[in-house]
């Protein structure tokens, strides 16, 4: 029933943050990818891929999905080595928003949209920079949200913090 209740909280803070007006790329996603397994387990990841899912269902699929779902994955296997500090969870959680722009935008150009050259793909990453620019600034600002309300759910039932 835990994981259910997790699983429900996981799928709305996903939701708010993609369904409300936004700036693109501005969204709670990687940060969920990044802190959920980090905290809880990777047990949650697919948690988040269904709240992902979910939410895709609602706004629409796209070409380049497997590669969004599959950086998800990618964040949350890789957030375990981060978890050592503060510090190393909030590098982790950027470091994943660097995997995501690099795993996302290489569907992009292999989508065939800048051509199959080194212009192509180097212009493919330069236009998507703006982009990566939200993604960093949304993931520092939740990781700093989540890593807040974990502190203070640990102090107030006298947990160990992670």
């Amino acid at each position: 029933m835990n994981y259910l209740k997790i699983s429900v909280g996981i799928f709305l803070a996903l939701s708010l943050t993609r369904f409300i007006p936004h700036p693109p790329n501005f969204t709670s996603l990687i940060a969920l990818s990044f802190y959920v397994p980090a905290a809880l387990g990777s047990r949650y990841i697919p948690s988040v891929l269904v709240a992902f899912f979910v939410t895709d269902l609602i706004i629409g699929f796209h070409s380049t999905i497997l590669f969004t779902w599959g950086s998800v994955v990618i964040i949350g296997l890789l957030s375990r080595y981060f978890n050592k500090s503060f510090l190393f969870r909030l590098t982790g959680a950027l470091t994943g928003a660097v995997i995501f722009f690099l795993i996302t935008n290489f569907g992009v150009w292999l989508g065939g949209s800048y051509g199959y050259s080194l212009g192509g793909i180097l212009s493919c990453y330069i236009l998507a920079l703006p982009f990566f620019g939200y993604s960093l600034i949304s993931t520092f600002l939740f990781s700093t949200i989540f890593e807040s309300l974990y502190k203070l759910y640990n102090l107030k039932f006298n947990k160990n913090y992670f």
